[in-house]
């Protein structure tokens, strides 16, 4: 039974290690996406910043992606940014593979 109770336990590790891991590339893939928007919203320094933490923020709203995709979109309609909500999807695409690659390559 030892053997089996080992398994199940590093099974429960790896489990928790990846959703560790993906819940990181997340809130990172956000902050990136946070940060791009606020270029496009003309911010700059400590309002980027703030910009960028509340985009994260709007991650714990509802699960999955789309309570951040819809306040990145309507922050840039209400500034009259001109950017399509495909190309706000394939950013947030192309940044959770930099996200993931950054979180790897920390360790």
């Amino acid at each position: 039974m030892s053997a089996f109770d080992d398994r199940q336990k590093g099974q429960e590790a790896k489990f928790a290690f990846d959703a560790e891991k993906k819940f990181k590339a997340e809130a990172r893939r956000n902050k990136l996406l946070g940060i791009w928007a606020a270029e496009l919203l003309s911010l700059t320094g400590d309002d980027a910043k703030t910009y960028a933490a509340e985009v994260v923020a709007a991650d714990f709203e509802e699960a999955g992606d789309e309570d951040v995709f819809r306040k990145v979109s309507s922050d840039l309609k209400a500034k009259g940014v001109a950017i399509g909500d495909d190309v706000i999807r394939q950013k947030m695409a192309q940044l959770v593979a930099v996200a993931n690659e950054q979180i790897a390559a920390e360790g």
